[in-house]
């Protein structure tokens, strides 16, 4: 059935989770091939790009909770791929040298999940929609 044949399409929860599973089904068939979950992937870039990154940025730039973002991390260091080093109330996360390894393949990852929803909603849809979701969140 599709979501607009529901009986809570014009629910705001109801829609917002129904789309949520499709894109979470389509990222994680585009991270399948590298062994990670979209979430850990996304975090592991952040890593990457700033290492060093406190705990707490990665929960904004995430929107994640601080707890879901310890979580991600022991998960990412069980598979070797960052490290924690704290100073006092400080925790900094750093990518290991496996991890710094991998960044080709986590770009070639985010290319083909970005060419998979284009090729299913449009390139300038895409674009405008994942604007207004961003200002609708933002307004939340």
């Amino acid at each position: 059935m599709k979501t607009s044949e529901s009986k809570f399409c014009s629910c705001l929860y109801f829609t917002t989770n129904a789309l949520a599973r499709k894109v979470e089904k389509l990222a994680v068939e585009s991270w399948k091939k590298i062994g990670l979950a979209p979430s850990h992937a996304y975090l592991l870039k952040l890593v990457i790009d700033e290492p060093g990154m406190q705990a707490g940025v990665l929960a904004e730039q995430l929107q994640l909770t601080p707890s879901t973002i310890t979580r991600l991390i022991e998960k990412l260091e069980e598979k070797k791929l960052v490290t924690r080093v704290t100073e006092g109330k400080t925790t900094n996360v750093f990518p290991t040298q496996k991890a710094k390894e991998m960044k080709p393949q986590i770009k070639q990852c985010i290319e083909e999940f970005h060419e998979k929803y284009v090729k299913i909603l449009g390139k300038e849809e895409s674009k405008q929609f994942i604007q207004n979701m961003n200002i609708m969140a933002d307004k939340l």
